[in-house]
C-alpha cells in the first residue's frame, strides 16, 4: 500500500520513468496514455519499449518559462514552445533516450492526466510526432507536446467537458518507432452499432498517421470476436501512404492501384482481433487501440484507451440468458436527456406497482440504462399477439420505432415462439391499454359530459391525496412519497384517461366510415383548435400574460433588456416592474408545476426557476403581426376544423346517404368534444410530481443541514431507500458526487438508442448500416430530402432553428423549429414557430398533437434531423407528405 501511495504522488516519481515501471495508479504522474501502456507492458502485451517524461517535468518547465494561470492560452503555448527545458530534466530525458539505443527513431506522444479515461478520451486533441531522430529534435518535440495542451482545440474540448483548464497536466511518452508495413486502429466493440464482442479494424499501408488524420480511405474488417469469423470486409482505395522520411519526420507517398488488394491477410485480421480481445479482457471494458505491424510481421500495440462513446449495457438479467430487447421509454416521453436517480426510481416504483396490481409478467419489466428509462419488450417480440400489439402501439406513438422493431423481427434470436392462442392473446392485450379501462371508455363514448364530470371528481380526490399534514418528519415525508408512487398516483391518472380515449375511438370510427372519401391529412385538420387541451390553454394564457405586459413600457424594457436568468432572480426577490411581477405570478400560480423534462422529479419546476417562461414572454413581445397572434391562430384553427368536419359529413351524405353523413358528423363532433383531453392525464401527473418534489426537497434540506449530502437538491441523486439510509446517519456525499458526474456525462450524449439489445447493439444504427448501400441506389428520395412521419398537414418554407434544449432558446417568429423531441415544456416555442420537425415521435406524440391544434405543419420521426439540418438552412416542411426538403443552393448546405 505504501508503494502504491508513493506512485500516486507525481512529485515522488521523478521527471523521467521507464514505461516498464508505470502502472495504473500513476495517472497523475504519467497521464492516461502512459498509464495504459504500462498496464499493457506488465501484462506481456506487444508494446514498443520507451519512457515517460512526467507531469512533474511539465510543471517545472512551465514554471521556468514564466507561465501564469491567468494568461491567454496562446501566450502559454508560445512560452512552452520557445523556453528551454531545465537542465537537469534535459539530462534525464537524453539519458533515457540513449538507453533506448542512441539516435533511434522514436514516436513522441502527449499523455494528459485527463486523457484516455472513461470520462473523456481526448482523442486527437493533443500532438504526436513520429520518426523523431536525435536529441535536439526529441527535445523540440517534447516542448511542442507540452504546448499542445494549450491549443485552441484542446482548450475548447476541456471547456465542452466542464473541466477546469488548469486541473489537467501533461506528460510525454517516448517510444521506439515502429517502421510499420501496415498500421491502423481497432475497436473491440462496434463503435457505430454499439455491439460488444464485434471487433472493427481499420487498416492502411505505412504509418498509422495516414489513417488517423483522415488522409487515406482504409480497408475495414468486422470480426466476430468469439469465433474469429470475418463478418464484413470493405476495401478502401489506399491511394496515399505516410512513411518515415530519411533523417526524421514523415512523408506522404502516392500509391497506384492499392485498393485492389487488402493490406491485411485474413490471418492477420484474426490475430489482431485476438490481441484486441486480450486487451479488452485486461481492462474489463471495450477498447480503442492503435496498432502497427512491424517488418518482421509482429503486431505492436502503441496505444489503448476506453471507447467513451458507447451507450451503457443493460444490467444482466435472470432470464434464460438469451438476447433481450429494450425499448426506450424516455424517448417515447419526448425526453432525450438523462433522468436523475430519484426520477428513475419514481418511474420504477410506479411501473412495478402497476405490473403487480395487474399480475403482469416481465413483459413490462423496466430497466435503467444510461440514466434513461427502458422497457424489456422481449416477451412481446417473441409472441405473435404481443408483437402485433406492440407494432400497433408504436405506429401512433413513435412511427420510427415501427421500422426498427420490424427490422429486429427478422433476427432469429427474436423469432416467434410457439405458444397457445390464449397466451398469445394475453400478450397482445399487455401491449394494449389496461383492460379495466375499457368499460370506462365505453361510458365516455356514450356520455362525454358525464365522463368529463367524473374527471373533475377524480381531480378533487387526487387533490385530497396530495395533502400531508404538517409538521412531518423526514421519514414520514418519504413514506408519503412512496405511498403515492406505488398506490395512489397511477390509478388517479388512469381515471382521467377515458374521455380522451373515447375521442380517438370516435375519430377512428369516422375514419372507418369515410374510407377513401377522406384525403390524407383531412382528419388531422378536424383535431385542430380542440377544447379541453390543458397545454393549449397554458400557451394561450402565456400569450395573454405577454399581452398584458406589452401594455406596460417599464415591463417591456425589463423583459427585452435583461437576460432571463437575471430577471428570474429579480422575480424571486419581488423586484420586477409591478405589472410584470403580477402577471408572471398569476401565470405561475396555475402552471408553475410544469417544466421542460417535467417527468423527472429532479428537474426544477417553472415556479422555482421561471427563466424559461420569461424567455418565452420576451419572444412573444417580438410578434408584431396581429394576424399571427396565437389566440387568433387558435380561433381560426377551431373554425377551420369545424368547417372541415361539416365538409366531410356532407361528402359522406352525398356519396353514401344522409344517415351515414349524420353518423360521420356525430362521430367527428364527439371526437372534438373529448380528444383534447389527451394532455390532461400527464398534466395531473406532473401536478402530483410537483407536490412530491416539494416533500423531497424538505427531506433534502434536513439531510444537507445534517451534513449527509452537500446541498438539498442532492436528494434527487439518491433513491428513496438511500434517502432513508441517509436519514439514519449515513454520509452519502461521495456517491452523490459520482452520480452527478455521470449525469453530466450523459447530458452530453446526443444519440440515444430507440431499441437496445443486451449485447449493446443500437438496432436503429445497425439497420442504417445494413441499408446504406441500398439507400444509395435508385428509387430513393431526391438529394436534400429527409423523410419522416406526417404529423400535421400544411407546407411551409422558412429558416430552420435547431434547438436541443428550450431553456433560454431564441426562436424568431416564423422560424422552423427543429428539435430532438418535445414535451409540454417546449410548447411556448410553438406559438411563434412556422413549422415543427422532430427526430422522435408519432402521430399522437405530444409535439404532433399540439402542432395540429395550432395548425402548425409538422413532420416527426426524422432520423438525425438536428444533425442534418443547420440553423439558418432554408427548409420546406410538408406535413402531409412527411418530408423536409433542404435548399442545397444556399451557402450553409444541407448537413454536417
Amino acid at each position: 500500500m505504501a508503494e502504491q501511495a508513493e506512485r500516486r504522488a507525481p512529485r515522488q516519481v521523478g521527471t523521467v520513468i521507464s514505461l516498464a515501471r508505470v502502472d495504473a495508479d500513476m495517472v497523475p504522474a504519467v497521464g492516461g496514455k502512459a498509464a495504459n501502456l504500462g498496464v499493457l507492458l506488465a501484462a506481456g502485451m506487444p508494446v514498443p519499449p520507451g519512457f515517460c517524461v512526467t507531469t512533474a517535468a511539465y510543471r517545472r518547465a512551465a514554471a521556468a518559462a514564466g507561465v501564469q494561470p491567468s494568461e491567454p492560452a496562446a501566450q502559454t503555448r508560445g512560452r512552452l514552445e520557445s523556453a528551454p527545458i531545465p537542465e537537469d530534466i534535459n539530462e534525464d530525458i537524453l539519458a533515457a533516450y540513449a538507453g533506448l539505443g542512441g539516435d533511434l527513431p522514436v514516436a513522441v506522444r502527449s499523455s494528459a492526466t485527463a486523457e484516455d479515461l472513461p470520462e473523456a478520451s481526448f482523442a486527437g486533441q493533443l500532438d504526436t510526432y513520429l520518426n523523431v531522430v536525435g536529441p535536439d529534435p526529441l527535445l523540440d518535440a517534447i516542448r511542442r507536446c507540452w504546448a499542445s495542451l494549450w491549443s485552441d482545440r484542446a482548450v475548447a474540448y476541456r471547456a465542452d467537458h466542464g473541466m477546469d483548464q488548469h486541473s489537467v497536466s501533461l506528460a510525454v511518452v517516448v517510444q521506439e518507432m515502429v517502421d510499420a508495413d501496415v498500421a491502423g486502429v481497432m475497436f473491440t466493440a462496434n463503435p457505430l452499432t454499439g455491439r460488444r464482442r464485434e471487433t472493427v479494424i481499420d487498416a492502411a499501408p505505412g504509418l498509422g498517421e495516414a489513417l488517423v488524420s483522415g488522409a487515406v480511405n482504409p480497408d475495414q474488417f468486422t470480426v466476430d470476436a468469439a469465433t474469429g469469423e470475418i463478418l464484413q470486409r470493405s476495401l478502401g482505395d489506399k491511394r496515399t501512404e505516410i512513411g518515415p522520411a530519411p533523417g526524421g519526420g514523415t512523408r506522404l507517398l502516392r500509391r497506384q492501384d492499392a485498393g485492389r488488394k487488402a493490406c491485411l491477410t485474413d490471418e492477420q485480421v484474426r490475430s489482431l482481433a485476438r490481441v484486441g480481445t486480450r486487451v479488452e479482457e485486461l481492462y474489463g471494458e471495450p477498447q480503442d487501440l492503435e496498432w502497427a505491424i512491424a517488418p518482421d510481421g509482429g503486431i505492436r500495440v502503441v496505444q489503448s484507451r476506453p471507447i467513451t462513446t458507447l451507450f451503457p449495457l443493460p444490467e444482466p438479467d435472470n432470464h434464460d440468458g438469451g438476447a433481450r430487447a429494450y425499448l426506450c421509454a424516455s424517448l417515447l416521453q419526448g425526453l432525450t436527456r438523462p433522468l436523475t436517480p430519484m426520477g428513475l426510481a419514481s418511474f420504477t416504483l410506479m411501473s412495478d406497482s402497476a405490473r403487480s396490481a395487474d399480475n403482469g409478467p416481465a413483459a413490462y419489466r423496466s430497466a435503467q440504462i444510461g440514466m434513461r428509462m427502458y422497457v424489456d419488450v422481449t416477451p412481446l417480440l417473441r409472441s405473435k399477439g404481443g408483437r402485433r400489439g406492440l407494432l400497433r402501439a408504436m405506429k401512433v406513438a413513435d412511427a420510427r420505432s415501427v421500422d426498427v422493431l420490424a427490422y429486429l423481427a427478422a433476427d432469429p434470436r427474436f423469432a416467434l415462439t410457439r405458444a397457445p392462442k390464449l397466451a398469445s392473446l394475453k400478450a397482445g392485450l399487455r401491449a394494449s391499454p389496461p383492460f379495466g379501462l375499457v368499460g370506462q371508455i365505453l361510458r365516455a363514448l356514450v356520455n362525454p359530459a358525464a365522463a368529463l364530470e367524473r374527471v373533475r371528481e377524480a381531480d378533487h380526490a387526487l387533490d385530497r391525496m396530495l395533502v400531508l399534514p404538517e409538521p412531518a418528519s423526514g421519514s414520514r415525508r418519504l413514506d408519503f412519497v412512496e405511498r403515492l408512487l406505488t398506490k395512489e398516483i397511477t390509478p388517479a391518472v388512469m381515471g382521467v384517461l377515458p374521455p380522451a380515449a373515447a375521442g380517438y375511438v370516435w375519430l377512428g370510427l369516422a375514419r372507418l366510415l369515410l374510407g377513401r372519401l377522406a384525403q390524407a391529412g383531412e382528419l388531422q385538420a378536424v383535431l385542430r383548435g380542440l377544447p379541453h387541451n390543458v397545454t393549449t390553454e397554458m400557451d394561450l394564457e402565456l400569450w395573454r400574460t405577454a399581452t398584458s405586459i406589452r401594455e406596460d413600457p417599464e415591463s417591456v424594457r425589463a423583459l427585452t433588456g435583461e437576460d432571463p436568468e437575471t430577471l428570474a432572480g429579480r422575480y424571486a426577490q419581488g423586484s420586477l416592474p409591478t405589472v410584470c411581477q403580477g402577471a408572471l405570478r398569476n401565470f405561475l400560480a396555475r402552471y408553475g408545476h410544469r417544466a421542460v423534462a417535467e417527468i423527472d422529479l429532479g428537474i426544477p419546476r417553472w415556479g422555482e426557476d421561471p427563466a424559461h417562461i420569461i424567455n418565452a414572454l420576451a419572444n412573444y413581445l417580438k410578434l408584431a403581426d396581429p394576424e399571427l397572434a396565437p389566440d387568433r391562430v387558435f380561433r381560426r384553427a377551431a373554425e377551420n376544423a369545424e368547417t372541415k368536419a361539416a365538409e366531410l359529413a356532407a361528402r359522406a351524405a352525398r356519396s353514401r346517404g344522409r344517415q351515414l353523413g349524420r353518423t360521420v358528423a356525430h362521430s367527428l363532433r364527439r371526437a372534438r368534444e373529448t380528444a383534447g383531453m389527451r394532455e390532461y392525464p400527464k398534466f395531473r401527473l406532473i401536478a402530483a410530481f410537483a407536490v412530491l418534489r416539494r416533500q423531497l426537497q424538505l427531506v433534502g434540506q434536513e439531510l444537507a443541514d445534517a451534513g449527509r449530502i452537500a446541498v438539498p437538491d442532492d436528494v434527487f441523486f439518491l433513491d428513496l431507500t438511500e434517502a432513508r439510509v441517509a436519514l439514519r446517519g449515513a454520509d452519502l456525499r461521495g456517491p452523490v458526487a459520482e452520480r452527478r458526474q455521470s449525469y453530466l456525462r450523459e447530458m452530453r450524449r446526443r444519440r440515444i438508442p430507440r431499441l437496445l439489445l443486451s449485447d449493446g447493439t443500437d438496432v436503429e444504427a445497425a439497420m442504417a448500416g445494413r441499408t446504406a448501400a441500398a439507400s444509395s441506389s435508385g428509387g430513393q428520395l431526391q438529394a436534400g430530402t429527409l423523410a419522416g412521419t406526417p404529423a400535421s398537414a400544411g407546407t411551409v418554407t422558412g429558416k430552420a432553428r435547431v434547438i436541443l434544449d428550450p431553456a433560454g432558446a431564441h426562436l424568431e417568429p416564423g422560424e422552423i423549429l427543429v428539435a430532438p423531441s418535445t414535451d409540454p415544456g417546449w410548447t411556448p416555442l410553438f406559438m411563434t414557430a412556422g413549422a415543427l420537425v422532430m427526430e422522435m415521435g408519432g402521430p399522437i406524440s405530444h409535439g404532433a398533437v399540439v402542432a395540429r391544434e395550432y395548425g402548425l405543419p409538422a413532420v416527426v420521426g426524422v432520423p438525425d434531423a438536428t444533425m442534418r439540418i443547420r440553423t439558418g438552412d432554408t427548409v420546406t416542411v410538408d406535413g402531409a407528405a412527411g418530408t423536409v426538403v433542404l435548399d442545397l443552393s444556399g451557402v450553409s448546405g444541407g448537413g454536417r
